[in-house]
């Protein structure tokens, strides 16, 4: 899926991944997969720089009985990073959340430029 980079886009990719993951019966969390989607597409609609005119960029597969999903942006790889926060800060939990509701996450260059930001659900299909 390919979206602009405005936040209602956010309400879109959930919408997108339920109407297309759902129907393969994942037997992984779909709440905490769009929960992370959510954090991953809003993170990559406020943070993501680009001179040029840009869109963000969600794919999903399975590997195996694995679920991956990948959020594609414009921008640096070293700029995507779990930021210190206290229970005052209004910012800063995202990341965190996806360490908490996902088997493993990563950055990385994306192979359409810019950055990519990964997620797995481990086991999301029996074997």
């Amino acid at each position: 899926m390919t979206l602009y980079p405005v936040p209602e886009s956010v309400g879109r990719a959930r919408r997108w991944f339920r109407h297309f993951v759902e129907p393969h019966k994942p037997v992984c969390s779909m709440d905490d997969c769009v929960c992370v989607i959510s954090e991953l597409v809003t993170n990559a609609v406020r943070y993501a720089e680009a001179e040029e005119e840009w869109r963000v960029r969600v794919e999903w597969q399975r590997e195996g009985t694995d679920l991956r999903v990948d959020v594609h942006s414009p921008g640096a790889p070293a700029k995507v990073r779990a930021l210190p926060y206290t229970e005052d800060s209004e910012n800063g939990r995202g990341l965190w959340l996806v360490e908490a509701l996902t088997d493993s996450w990563n950055v990385g260059p994306s192979p359409f430029g810019g950055t990519v930001v990964s997620f797995v659900m481990a086991n999301a299909w029996p074997a």
